[in-house]
């Protein structure tokens, strides 16, 4: 699963990593936890945009809006055909931009980590989103897709998000498909110990990454 994640790079990283015209302003977060404004990129018109959505995705369709708080992630096994997944799967796909994510090792206390790429940079988390109405108006939200856990996470958690390449990016946002949602290699992906101030999302500020060891 993902459940929390970092992003503090510049507008301008993004920007140029994903080929895309930022229409929001951002702020550095580095607890970022579902039900908040989060940046996406999607395709716009005139080519890639960087928006705010709301992290948890609420169907088109839906009556309850609060069941957003429950759709943070989609995963990659069932996405194509859950009901509230298999329309953006097809028509409205994103990525989610991240400079690391978090997760927890079971035990007494639990033990949260850190991810980061290998190498510093940004992560790329596929999602989808989609467009709900209601009563006081038009609500854009999202989800990240998760698979299966590679090497690297599988001795702290069995699921992770699904990660693209660089090269991949275009692909999913243009044409989707199951191919391309599977584990990341190995070495991407850099995995490290934090303290324990990440468990409360009221704590958000950059000593969250500090590695326990520093």
């Amino acid at each position: 699963m993902c459940g929390r994640y970092a992003l503090s790079s510049p507008i301008e990283s993004l920007e140029a990593q994903f080929e895309a015209e930022a229409q929001a302003l951002l702020q550095p977060r580095y607890n970022i936890a579902p039900t908040t404004p989060v940046p996406v990129v999607r395709n716009g018109a005139a080519g890639r945009v960087i928006v705010l959505q709301q992290w948890g995705l609420i169907p088109a369709w839906s009556k309850d809006p609060s069941m957003g708080a429950r759709m943070a992630n989609a995963r990659a096994e069932t996405v194509a055909d859950k009901p509230s997944f298999r329309a953006p799967f097809k028509r409205s796909r994103c990525i989610v931009p991240a400079d690391a994510f978090y997760e927890w090792r079971a035990g007494t206390p639990r033990q949260p980590f850190a991810i980061r790429a290998a190498g510093g940079g940004l992560l790329a988390f596929a999602g989808l989103w989609d467009r709900w109405e209601g009563p006081s108006g038009v609500l854009e939200t999202c989800t990240i897709i998760t698979t299966t856990a590679n090497g690297a996470m599988a001795p702290i958690h069995d699921r992770m998000p699904v990660i693209l390449a660089r090269e991949d990016y275009g692909r999913w946002l243009d044409e989707g498909g199951t191919a391309l949602l599977r584990p990341c290699p190995d070495a991407w992906l850099e995995v490290r110990p934090v303290g324990p101030r990440v468990g409360n999302v009221r704590n958000d500020d950059p000593s969250l990454l500090e590695p326990l060891d520093a």
